[in-house]
């Protein structure tokens, strides 16, 4: 009897811990986001989304590096707008349609990304608008600077993925 107790105990702590694995996450509100979204999801307009990307995220790193505090990234932020869109303007200056960009509060839908789904509502974002905007957007957190460490580290690294041996033993014989 005190086997079945503890199986029945350790079945539900499984469970329970399985089911929080797929719960919604929200950005607390001391985070700042960084957002760009592609004129469309042509692949010509999705390139120029990773190019514009990978330029701002080299120069948000070396801006943002040595930040203490959000007050202090709100602040690099602002002061450095008009650098912001000299890196747009050049990148966009053979591109046909126009771009825009902005830093304040700015509506994000929910997204599912590597099983942890973000909750959908406004946040404090730095915003660039390619075209339209009707394309696929990419996101990232640049306070606290998450998506900033992407841009420091090589191409060679390959992501990391955890896996938990509870969960895959559960969706194997459940």
């Amino acid at each position: 009897m005190k086997k079945v107790f503890v199986f029945i105990l350790m079945l539900l702590i499984l469970v329970s811990v399985y089911k929080k694995s797929n719960d919604s996450v929200k950005i607390p509100d001391s985070a700042i986001r960084f957002r760009i979204l592609a004129n469309s999801n042509s692949p010509r307009d999705q390139k120029i989304k990773e190019d514009i990307r990978d330029k701002m995220q080299k120069e948000l790193y070396s801006l943002l590096q040595n930040s203490k505090s959000i007050d202090d990234s709100r602040k690099i932020i602002n002061s450095n707008m008009s650098n912001f869109d000299e890196i747009l303007k050049d990148s966009m200056k053979d591109i046909e349609y126009s771009y825009s960009i902005d830093y304040g509060m700015h509506y994000f839908p929910s997204k599912t990304y590597k099983g942890i789904t973000y909750d959908e509502g406004n946040y404090e974002s730095l915003l660039v608008t390619l075209g339209s905007g009707e394309g696929d957007n990419w996101w990232c957190v640049l306070f606290p600077p998450l998506c900033l460490l992407e841009a420091e580290e090589s191409s060679d690294v390959k992501d990391v993925e955890y896996k938990s041996f509870i969960k895959e033993i559960i969706e194997k014989y459940f």
